[in-house]
């Protein structure tokens, strides 16, 4: 028989479980507009034909915009363009069907911070990425299966809630947005970049001192192996006028960021060196070690990226960044971070890279350009407590002035409708040809008046 202090406790104790709160159970998200996104491939949903298919994110065309409906204790997910049309199933395949069908309620369950599952009501079937189709750069049709990485989702907002930018002194790296010069050393001020037919048609105009004083702060460069060093010059250095090597332009930088204490540069190279090469061109560079910043010796990918304030105090004001392969230099008994160079696919999320052609129309889809590269890397991507830097690519294959001119005034708008989305996140680096055309410095301008979730 329990003691009177025995069943005292026993009584307190139950009723605090009564009126202790219980943490609350979470939700589905508010209602509205959303993207249906793999969390797996970072594709969206699409309404193709009937058929629901994983597609490049094309911000408010080609039918992938859903509108999110409560229904009883489920959900529908109306299609914005085919109003009575709502994503559901037909057996095992996922389909569009009318709304009023009993084929499209989904239980839609939190997985962690923002990621969903949306399964059949009373079953244990998922809406799941189907398998890569063989030869197919990305899977297609999405099907009905079970629970796993394949069956995670973001619902993004079409129209998601940003916030002001914060103050200066907090504003932290990947917060910011940076004008980017594609192919900054193709300028024909500084040097030859190729051969001479090609060089008719520079990326830039405008030589790297000058690009620095507009404003540019990311210069992708290309790199490539010659007896004279690492050199820069696109595809083949063999026909090149007045070659150009890559610790004369980096030293151009580093003088710059000298004469300038509150700037920062980023580096992203296009890599074709030894290690070794690469290490002894970076050691011509006088004052690089002074302001060389080693993300990877700051804690970034367990607590974030720093403020610039921060960088700035500890005068880490140049990130550089190649696309070099980390295994590739294993295998060679060097990897270029241990002298400071960023294994780019390590720290940053870049779309693919082409609009299409110099002329005609273009191709604003938003995808990840190292998805089907071996690597499988969604624009999406971000781990506990690290969201990498957003690389967006905007140019043409052919870097024709008079288009890049009306494309570059096109940056905002593509950026905010199609790229925000498709990554998750704001673009760190906008890449533009002929920078000095169509006004892209305004587009950088607009992105750094908010955050974005």
């Amino acid at each position: 028989m329990r003691t009177p202090h025995a069943l005292l406790a026993t009584t307190a104790a139950l009723a605090a479980a009564v009126v202790a709160p219980q943490p609350a159970a979470a939700a589905a998200p508010a209602p509205g507009a959303y993207y249906v996104q793999s969390a797996t491939t970072g594709l969206n949903a699409a309404d193709s034909g009937g058929a629901v298919e994983q597609h490049r994110p094309r911000g408010d065309e080609d039918r992938q915009q859903w509108r999110l409906e409560p229904n009883g204790s489920a959900h529908l997910l109306e299609n914005t363009d085919a109003p009575g049309s709502c994503l559901g199933r037909t057996g095992d395949q996922a389909a569009t069907v009318p709304c009023t069908g009993a084929d499209t309620l989904w239980e839609i369950t939190p997985i962690g911070a923002d990621r969903y599952t949306l399964k059949v009501p009373g079953t244990t079937r998922h809406l799941t990425v189907a398998p890569k189709p063989a030869g197919a750069n990305y899977p297609a049709r999405l099907v009905l299966g079970g629970a796993g990485d394949l069956a995670a989702w973001y619902l993004t907002p079409v129209s998601p809630v940003t916030a002001p930018m914060p103050p200066q002194n907090r504003r932290t790296l990947d917060q910011v947005t940076f004008l980017t010069a594609h192919n900054a050393y193709a300028n024909g001020a500084d040097g030859g970049f190729a051969p001479p037919f090609v060089n008719l048609a520079p990326n830039q105009t405008r030589g790297i001192t000058r690009q620095l004083a507009d404003g540019v702060r990311g210069f992708m460069l290309d790199i490539h192996q010659t007896p004279d060093g690492a050199i820069l010059c696109h595809n083949s250095c063999t026909l090149v006028s007045r070659p150009v090597a890559l610790w004369v332009d980096l030293q151009r930088m580093v003088d710059f960021l000298q004469a300038h204490p509150d700037q920062f540069v980023t580096v992203f190279l296009e890599d074709y060196v030894d290690p070794g090469v690469l290490r002894a061109e970076l050691a011509r560079v006088s004052g690089l070690a002074d302001v060389l910043y080693r993300p990877d010796l700051t804690g970034v990918r367990q607590n974030g990226w720093p403020t610039m304030a921060e960088l700035i105090a500890a005068n880490d004001r140049l990130l550089i960044f190649t696309d070099h392969s980390r295994s590739a230099d294993q295998a060679a008994g060097l990897t270029r971070d241990s002298f400071g160079v960023m294994y780019q696919r390590e720290w940053t999320v870049e779309n693919h890279w082409s609009m299409g052609s110099g002329l005609g129309s273009s191709d604003w889809s938003c995808y990840s350009r190292w998805y089907d590269a071996g690597t499988n890397i969604p624009l999406t991507r971000t781990e506990p407590g690290f969201r990498p830097l957003f690389v967006m690519n905007h140019f043409r294959d052919v870097p024709l002035t008079g288009t890049a001119g009306t494309d570059n005034g096109k940056l905002a708008d593509r950026a905010r409708r199609f790229c925000q989305p498709a990554a998750r996140k704001k673009p760190t680096f906008l890449a533009v040809d002929h920078y000095d055309r169509g006004d892209p410095a305004s587009a950088v301008a607009a992105l750094n008046t908010y955050t974005y979730p």
